[in-house]
């Protein structure tokens, strides 16, 4: 299949005004929608490659096809390219790169060091604040367990700063020898600012400078005929030992990070794990949103390093098993991110080969998890199917539900399924206004309409079975809302909760089935259909009571055209609260400084309707 050449765009003529220039090339398609974003050393040749006449692979087919305008930055090097293309990505997300779904930041330890009597927490976010931050750690569970280590070893605070200051006798970390009682003056500044000095040189890796020290504190007090504090100090050392031997076993040692990208069975994975001196901080696996099957694993990492150290700063090495595209580019990038010089190294030996193999295998190993876990769901629909009598397993599915608390702040939701279970991202909330309180078949009408509107006009893909919550009487508002829509093809089912609302004794409507049906409770399709209702109930609550939180501290006044800041502030303090504005007369209400006899009535007669 040969590029599509029956379109506005004239791709010869594009490219004949590029330079030849480094920059970022961008694809968007007929309504503007960005495709795809690339960086090129060279954006007239890389760009005319996209439009020769050999045929490209099936992912750049379909991305050319839709392709009907692009756009160029050029740069002044391709390190300043590579910079702004995984910029444009993480902030776009286009449909044909590859995306990390993971907008969370990673998690710190942090030292006030500027205070007298430095701290230590956890700490996610940008690093602008006074003292120092070590990490970035993979997994929280690694850094709290490191939090956990220093608290035994050096005994310094680990307590918020206004529990800090409030205290007047020694809290219950100081009773189990965790901390040394800064708070209540146990401890002076300048031994605590020791004890502080090895935990921040335990943190950088530095662990024979702190054994050293450690040895000499025990040989001093050994001298001093201390022998408790002797003691002390070697229990220690000897803690230091066991976890230095614990972290130490079979890793290299340095500051690195190893990342391991594995491409199985349609499925894209790529593990990291952190060292630093020698100790690991914890490994993660990431699943990068990939729209080519075919992607091999050395351009998968690729995509993934430019977006993962975009808001990171690189370790002095990073270890790959497999060479990357564009090595020298990717390095030049991360080493001006960094104070010292970033290498990516895909062929090591010894310690850190074997380090890559074991991270190459925890991938193989996720993905294992994660094929497993698919099975399953896959089992569960094809279990649905079944009960529902459909032609085929349903790939999507969207399941509504609808609350509030005596028709105040009504809240609907939409939460979808699919093959890969939970799409999160995809659940919605609808806020519902203008219906009868309490009158929960307009709210779900007008949350489908609005939903289904919406996916009849292409902006969401339809979902093969419809799940609403309750009975025959929300089954029945579905179907109408569907039909009014013209929305063919959807199967619509609800689920009408048993006697006494008993989890199990749930009752099922739908299209495809005559009269009731209820389901084994050992059913996979009856659990599968249960996760769904409880995962929608969950969301709508969730919005329901956010809304009215929200709702409750705001002023109804604020709803009042004319009525601003300093007239709710005139009302409430001519009439000394909100009781006695609604207890007021239009003509009371007149008097109030600001308020003429016309927006009086206008207040009068929403207060009015209000109360009725």
């Amino acid at each position: 299949m040969a590029p599509r050449t029956d379109r506005a765009f004239d791709a010869g003529g594009f490219v004949q005004t590029l330079t030849h220039a480094p920059g970022v090339y961008r694809m968007l398609d007929a309504s503007g929608n960005l495709l795809y974003v690339g960086k090129a050393r060279d954006l007239k040749k890389r760009v005319s490659s996209y439009f020769q006449k050999t045929s490209p692979g099936p992912r750049t087919r379909r991305m050319i096809t839709q392709t009907e305008r692009m756009e160029v930055t050029v740069t002044a090097t391709e390190a300043e390219a590579l910079l702004l293309e995984n910029t444009l990505i993480k902030q776009h997300h286009p449909r044909y790169n590859i995306l990390l779904r993971d907008d969370k930041s990673y998690p710190y330890i942090y030292a006030s060091t500027h205070q007298t009597y430095p701290g230590l927490s956890f700490y996610r976010g940008r690093r602008r604040r006074k003292g120092r931050t070590f990490g970035p750690y993979a997994s929280v569970g690694a850094l709290r367990e490191t939090l956990n280590t220093l608290q035994k070893l050096f005994r310094t605070r680990q307590c918020p700063d206004s529990f800090f200051r409030n205290r007047s006798r020694p809290c219950l970390q100081y009773q189990i020898k965790r901390c040394t009682a800064p708070c209540v003056g146990y401890i002076t500044p300048e031994d605590y600012r020791a004890d502080v000095d090895l935990t921040l040189r335990f943190l950088e890796g530095r662990n024979e400078e702190v054994m050293h020290d450690l040895t000499a504190r025990m040989d001093r007090a050994s001298e001093r005929l201390d022998y408790e504090e002797a003691a002390e100090w070697r229990n220690r050392i000897q803690s230091l030992q066991e976890i230095c031997r614990h972290y130490r076993t079979g890793v290299a040692s340095g500051h690195f990070d190893v990342v391991a990208a594995v491409c199985e069975g349609g499925l894209h994975c790529v593990q990291v794990s952190s060292f630093r001196g020698g100790a690991s901080h914890g490994n993660r696996s990431y699943f990068p949103v990939v729209n080519d099957a075919a992607i091999e694993a050395p351009e998968l990492l690729r995509g993934f390093l430019g977006q993962y150290y975009l808001e990171r700063v690189a370790p002095p090495e990073v270890l790959l098993n497999h060479p990357v595209p564009d090595r020298e580019a990717l390095e030049e990038w991360l080493s001006g991110k960094s104070p010292g010089r970033i290498r990516l190294c895909a062929n090591v030996r010894g310690r850190r080969r074997t380090q890559v193999e074991l991270v190459e295998r925890n991938a193989r190993q996720s993905i294992a998890v994660r094929t497993q876990s698919r099975s399953g769901i896959r089992e569960r629909l094809e279990a649905l199917a079944e009960a529902l009598l459909l032609d085929a397993m349903p790939a999507r599915l969207e399941c509504f539900d609808v609350s509030h608390t005596r028709g105040e702040a009504t809240v609907a939701s939409c939460v979808v399924y699919t093959t890969e279970g939970p799409s999160r991202s995809e659940f919605r909330s609808f806020n519902i206004s203008g219906i009868t309180p309490g009158d929960d078949y307009g709210a779900l009408r007008e949350a489908l309409t609005r939903r289904y509107t919406r996916v009849c006009a292409g902006e969401y893909p339809a979902p093969d079975v419809l799940l609403v919550d309750g009975g025959k009487g929300q089954l029945r508002v579905a179907r109408e809302v569907l039909a009014t829509l013209d929305a063919p093809g959807i199967v619509v089912a609800s689920v009408a909760k048993g006697e006494g609302r008993k989890p199990g004794t749930e009752t099922v409507y739908a299209d495809t089935v005559e009269g009731p049906l209820h389901l084994p409770q050992r059913s996979v399709a009856f659990h599968l259909i249960q996760q769904i209702r409880d995962e929608a109930h969950r969301f709508a609550v969730t919005g329901h009571r956010r809304r009215r939180a929200k709702r409750r501290l705001e002023s109804p006044l604020e709803e009042i055209p004319g009525v601003g800041p300093q007239r709710r502030q005139n009302l409430l303090r001519y009439f000394g609260g909100w009781q006695g504005i609604r207890k007021a007369t239009a003509a009371d209400l007149a008097r109030v400084p600001g308020i003429g006899a016309g927006l009086a009535q206008e207040i009068y007669d929403y207060l009015h309707e209000e109360n009725t």
